[in-house]
């Protein structure tokens, strides 16, 4: 899944010659603190409510001190990449371009935590397996042999590094409730297993109520 994939419609982006307290307007209607500015095609850049409110709400847009930064992304972009540059920027939508820096859409956080969530597979049913490895031991190619091995397959599978440390943190999701016989061939190879969810409706119940809660949140 890339950036274009993820624009959303209802993210119009305001012009030079648009007021800031007209910006004010159009976040307060699409509940967002910041909104690109775009001049024809060309992206010209980021603005936030703090940044209107801190100036002269009444003068145009292109009179404020906009400073080019790097928050957007390509059109081609993965959406792991997106995910990080919100992150790291801590905004509340980010605008994509194209290679000429012609402006195409946004992306706003609802649509993609939606998205990361299909990747991680939480609308599919299965168990969930948190190991602990050292990072000279990971071997994806070893872990998916094992999960064949006991008839299952991965559903998804992402790598978390623990802070100070060389230990990583590697979360499976596989297509099978009943993981019993796979936790065992895992203690039995040596695996330290520190987390499991086995039960269709304890486990995705509760992990849906806190995605829908998250949801919830982001919609404020």
């Amino acid at each position: 899944m890339i950036a274009k994939q993820l624009i959303t419609s209802h993210v119009i982006p305001l012009k030079p010659t648009d007021t800031g307290a007209f910006a004010l307007t159009q976040m307060e209607e699409v509940r967002l603190s910041h909104l690109p500015i775009v001049d024809g095609k060309d992206f010209i850049g980021v603005i936030s409510d703090k940044e209107i409110l801190v100036d002269e709400p009444d003068q145009q847009l292109a009179q404020y001190k906009i400073v080019p930064t790097m928050a957007f992304v390509n059109a081609d972009q993965h959406v792991y990449e997106v995910l990080k540059k919100f992150s790291s920027l801590n905004l509340t939508m980010i605008p994509v371009v194209t290679e000429t820096n012609d402006y195409l859409g946004a992306i706003v956080l609802p649509t993609l935590v939606h998205s990361i969530a299909k990747i991680v597979g939480v609308d599919n049913p299965g168990g969930v397996i948190v190991l602990e490895i050292n990072d000279k031991d990971y071997n994806l190619t070893d872990i998916v042999q094992i999960v064949e091995s006991n008839d299952a397959k991965i559903l998804s599978c992402y790598v978390t590094s623990v802070p100070d440390s060389t230990i990583l943190e590697v979360t499976i999701k596989v297509n099978r409730i009943e993981i019993g016989p796979l936790l065992q061939t895992f203690y039995r190879l040596n695996y330290l297993v520190t987390t499991s969810w086995s039960k269709e409706d304890s486990y995705n119940a509760g992990l849906h109520d806190r995605f829908d809660a998250l949801m919830n949140y982001l919609n404020i």
